[in-house]
């Protein structure tokens, strides 16, 4: 019987306009109502309906603090979602200090916040853990000089230093191409002169990120340089193009999917009219994760906050549950599963997984 009492309202954070990335905001807030409306259609939570509050960040960290002060105010439960770690960590911020539960749905920042929480719990993986493993896979190609075409961030900052960090023992280099001084044609100098065998994006999509890809892949000096995007970018479909094949990058999803994956892959399928990304699936595992806490330890936000190290639920991805990790303050899922794929040159719309 559908639920019909008084709602349990959840602070739904996405990206939804620029500068964000509207897509992964879509994909995102799909997964996290498709989840909603099935706990609604099963009977809620007691009888009660989850509501979702959605605000959109657009990728603005002060927006978003401003959207956690709004829905504290308003009474949410919990606050899920947000994509980009920017913003993540702004709102793992304030969710801290105005004790609101924030399970964070797909950024991967290590450091949501300064010190260890109860309030913020994290269902993606930590990018030490999933930047590691693609170190590990192009060491495992034979890639030991690597370059980086880099714009000022913490997280593309930390990226660049979790590859240096990981690459170093294994006689691996990480030269740092600065795109605020570099244009793409300028990128192809660089490589042509340092030698690299592989050139990472940590930088904005579409924007440089569109641009280097086209100059790189037209430059006869650098054809055999690899192409890499660790965060994520050829995922979604703005990609499925030329341009956007044999790029390896990182996907959260596990090969294959099982049962309750691919159910739920046809829904969201339907739901976007478009294959679903990883990250909708977070969205999904998200509700899911909350949906537990609410059912097995209570409503109010203590009670959610307390939750997170008992929490144990099937999900599309697998079995959730949280646990501390040395060197991040937040509970965190103890891995969702971690692929290096990329899309195949002569079908775009298809994956290869790639050893690891």
């Amino acid at each position: 019987m559908p639920a019909r009492g008084p709602s349990i309202r959840i602070g739904a954070l996405v990206p939804l306009t620029r500068p964000g990335w509207v897509e992964a905001g879509r994909h995102l807030l799909a997964g996290l109502e498709l989840a909603a409306h099935e706990v609604n259609d099963a009977g809620g939570i007691a009888g009660r309906p989850l509501e979702l509050l959605v605000r959109d960040t657009a990728a603005d960290p002060r927006r978003a603090t401003a959207a956690v002060d709004e829905l504290a105010e308003l009474g949410v439960a919990a606050l899920a979602g947000e994509y980009h770690s920017v913003v993540a960590r702004a709102v793992a911020t304030r969710a801290d200090a105005l004790g609101v539960p924030f399970l964070c749905s797909s950024a991967v920042l290590d450091e949501l916040t300064d010190h260890p929480t109860d309030w913020v719990a994290r269902v993606a993986p930590a990018q030490s853990h999933a930047w590691r493993i693609y170190a590990d896979h192009l060491l495992s190609a034979g890639h030991t000089h690597i370059a980086v075409a880099t714009q000022p961030s913490v997280y593309w900052a930390a990226g660049t230093r979790i590859l240096r960090d990981h690459l170093a023992p294994h006689a691996g280099t990480v030269t740092e191409l600065d795109m605020t001084a570099l244009t793409p044609t300028a990128v192809c100098d660089e490589l042509a002169a340092n030698g690299a065998t592989a050139l990472l994006l940590l930088t904005g999509h579409p924007e440089p990120a569109a641009s280097i890809v086209r100059s790189v892949r037209g430059d006869r000096r650098v054809a055999d340089v690899l192409i890499g995007a660790p965060a994520g970018q050829p995922e979604l479909t703005e990609w499925a193009t030329p341009y956007g094949t044999g790029i390896p990058f990182l996907r959260y999803l596990p090969a294959p999917l099982g049962p309750l994956g691919e159910r739920v892959a046809a829904s969201l399928r339907e739901k976007l009219t478009t294959a679903p990304s990883f990250v909708a699936f977070e969205g999904y595992d998200t509700v899911k994760a909350l949906t537990s806490a609410l059912r097995t330890h209570g409503t109010t936000r203590a009670d959610i906050a307390k939750s997170w190290p008992h929490i144990t639920t099937e999900a599309t991805r697998g079995r959730i549950h949280f646990t501390r990790t040395p060197g991040i303050n937040n509970w965190q899922w103890t891995w969702p599963p971690v692929q290096v794929v990329e899309r195949d040159p002569s079908e775009p719309g298809r994956f290869r997984v790639r050893p690891t």
